[in-house]
This record gives structure tokens, sequence and C-alpha cells, in this order.
């Protein structure tokens, strides 16, 4: 009896290295890939509006860094960027670098100037972002204060260059393309300033191209 036994499991052991699937090496799950359309100096009447046509069409949102002193005359431009679900940051009030980084005080004066002129038009606005004018590579000393102050600063890791010269529709979307190029998390930095008609013509297929490589579109 004690045979049988030994050779029963011999054989169902056998059977079992014959047919059994080999484990495969664990690998790390993938990192999602993320996408912050980001666009400062607006509102503007020329560009704004189209910007936010090409979004809602599209379907994505993005953050829109605003200029606190072309607010005025452009309320409704405003409100509409915020109902349409779009997130609101400080960007400047007067966009002038020697005024704002004169020192710490001065540029909290600028980003507080900016904040009120949003909450003229938007009463319940509560945001904390804050974009560098220039970036906060052009004035590193003064990181600490907007933080202390209770900001979060985004800067850009990839950008269209649609304000560093005169590119066509084209070679914004491939400046765009190579500088996100190999980044998990693209934070892309763009402009709805007066004169960016072609970063208009861009952007659908900008978002095309992120939606196809399987990008989700976020907020700051």
């Amino acid at each position: 009896m004690k045979k049988f036994i030994a050779a029963a499991l011999i054989a169902l052991a056998a059977f079992a290295a014959l047919h059994s699937v080999p484990a495969r090496a664990c690998s790390p799950p993938a990192q999602p890939l993320e996408i912050y359309l980001t666009f400062d100096d607006g509102p503007t009447d020329s560009t704004t509006p189209k910007v936010l046509d090409v979004l809602k069409k599209e379907n994505v949102r993005a953050t829109f860094f605003v200029v606190g002193r072309q607010i005025k005359g452009r309320e409704k431009i405003l409100k509409r960027t915020a109902e349409e679900g779009h997130s609101i940051g400080i960007h400047t009030y007067s966009h002038r670098y020697d005024e704002i980084y004169a020192d710490k005080a001065a540029l909290l004066k600028d980003i507080e100037k900016c904040r009120g002129a949003i909450k003229k038009v938007l009463p319940d606005y509560n945001k904390n972002l804050y974009r560098f004018p220039g970036g906060s590579f052009l004035c590193p000393s003064l990181r600490e204060a907007v933080t202390r102050a209770g900001y979060r600063y985004y800067d850009w890791n990839a950008s269209a260059g649609d304000a560093e010269g005169r590119y066509t529709a084209k070679q914004l979307f491939e400046n765009a393309i190579r500088t996100s190029e190999g980044k998990t998390t693209v934070i892309l930095l763009m402009h709805d300033g007066v004169g960016y008609k072609n970063t208009v013509r861009a952007l659908p297929e900008i978002i095309r191209r992120f939606k196809n490589e399987g990008y989700v579109f976020k907020t700051l």
C-alpha cells in the first residue's frame, strides 16, 4: 500500500511539473502619465476665449495664471474660465519685473493685489497657486517668501516656446512634444496673452497627441 501511495505521489508531481505555468517576474506598475496645460498672461479678448473654445471642444481642463491688471473689462472671460472647470492661479498684477522683484515686500504686495482683482470677480476664490513671471529661477531668493506666505508656486518642465520667438503652429506643436519627451508628468507652458494666434492653432493637435499617448489631463 505504501509503495502504491508513493508511486501515486510521484506521478502527481510529474503531472504538475509538466502542466504548470512558469511564474513571471514581478515588474513595478507603470507610472501614470499626467499632463497639466498651463496658460500665462491672460485674460485677453483676442486669445483667452479661443483657448477656452478649444479646451471645451476637446473636453480637457487647464490652469490659467492670470495678470490682475487685465481682468477689468474682461470679467466675463474670467468667470467663464472658472465656470468651465479650469483652475485659476495668480501670476502677477503688473507683470513689471523691475517693480515686483524689487524685494520681498514688493513681490507679496503684487501677489495680493492680483488676488484682490480675482476676488472682485470670483468672491469665493481661495486658490493658493502662484507662478513667478519668467519662472522662479529668475529670483530664487524670493521663493521662500512666497511659500511662507502660504502659496504653492509652479514652474514648468515643458514649453511650446510661444513667448520665445515667431514660431508657426507646427513648430509650437513640435516644441511641446520635444520638450515633454520621456516625462511621465508634464507641466506645459503656453500663453493666452495678446498675439498668440499660433498657440490657438497648435493647441488642438497638442491635446490630441497627448491623448493618443495615454496622458490624463489635470489641473494644478
